[in-house]
C-alpha cells in the first residue's frame, strides 16, 4: 500500500510541476497587444493561465492529501 501511495504522490508532484510550466509558458506568450486591448473580459491567454494555475493547485492538494494519508497509515504501525 505504501508503494502505491508513493507512486501516486510522485505522479501528483510531476503533474504539479507540469501544470506550473504550462501556466508560465502561457504567461510568457501573452503579448503586449493583449495586455493593452480594450476587450471586455479576460483574454484567451488569461483564461489559459488561470486554468493551468487552478489545475496546479488541485494537483498540489491531491499530493498533500496523499502525503497525509501515507503518514496516517504509517503512524498506526
Amino acid at each position: 500500500m505504501n508503494t502505491f501511495l508513493v507512486i501516486l504522490i510522485i505522479a501528483a508532484a510531476f503533474m504539479t510541476v507540469f501544470m506550473l510550466v504550462r501556466g508560465v509558458v502561457a504567461f510568457l506568450k501573452t503579448t503586449e497587444a493583449e495586455l493593452k486591448s480594450d476587450q471586455v473580459g479576460p483574454s484567451a491567454s488569461s483564461l489559459k493561465q488561470n486554468k493551468a494555475m487552478f489545475a496546479r493547485i488541485g494537483f498540489q492538494a491531491v499530493a498533500v492529501l496523499l502525503v497525509a494519508l501515507l503518514m496516517l497509515l504509517n503512524g498506526k504501525q
